[in-house]
């Protein structure tokens, strides 16, 4: 007898409601009683068991891409700078000129040009990025801008000052 052969049936008491299969007769119009979850029977244990590890290795991969996002924010946080402002009427070459003289500094890194590298564009374009430099750093920067008179001013930011 197929899904649970004749121990099964012992267990259970006949109900005189529920039609019994005699030989000739088919068992189930439907299908087999097998065929779907039974009500009121409990899971095996082997997929009972699958449950606590899909629910540990979701648990997992949710803390590891919250931590990686705290990573990208203290990151974001971190970023410092230092922006160059030179005199009206400085040529490009002379502002290219500094940014080649001052690159030199430790944990001091300038930032890319703009593509269009006239006067107007390259007026606060000389950048750089100083997120590791310590204030020895800091001031060497200073010390070796300060060397070209063409210089006006610099001035330093952080990710705190933006927004």
């Amino acid at each position: 007898m197929a899904c649970g052969g004749p121990a099964r049936l012992a267990r259970y008491p006949r109900n005189p409601r529920v039609p019994s299969a005699r030989a000739g007769e088919p068992a189930i119009a439907a299908g087999t009683a097998c065929a779907g979850k039974l009500t009121g029977v409990p899971e095996s244990h082997a997929r009972a068991g699958r449950l606590p590890v899909r629910t540990a290795a979701a648990l997992v991969v949710a803390l590891a891409l919250s931590l990686a996002g705290c990573a990208k924010f203290d990151s974001a946080l971190g970023q410092r700078w230092a922006t160059v402002s030179f005199k009206t009427g400085t040529p490009a070459t002379t502002m290219l000129k500094v940014r080649a003289a001052c690159s030199h500094i430790p944990n001091v890194h300038a930032e890319a040009l703009p593509h269009k590298q006239t006067a107007a564009a390259m007026m606060y374009a000389l950048t750089y990025r100083t997120d590791n430099a310590s204030d020895a750093n800091l001031a060497q920067l200073q010390q070796c801008l300060q060397r070209f008179p063409s210089v006006q001013g610099i001035q330093f930011g952080d990710s705190g000052d933006a927004g």
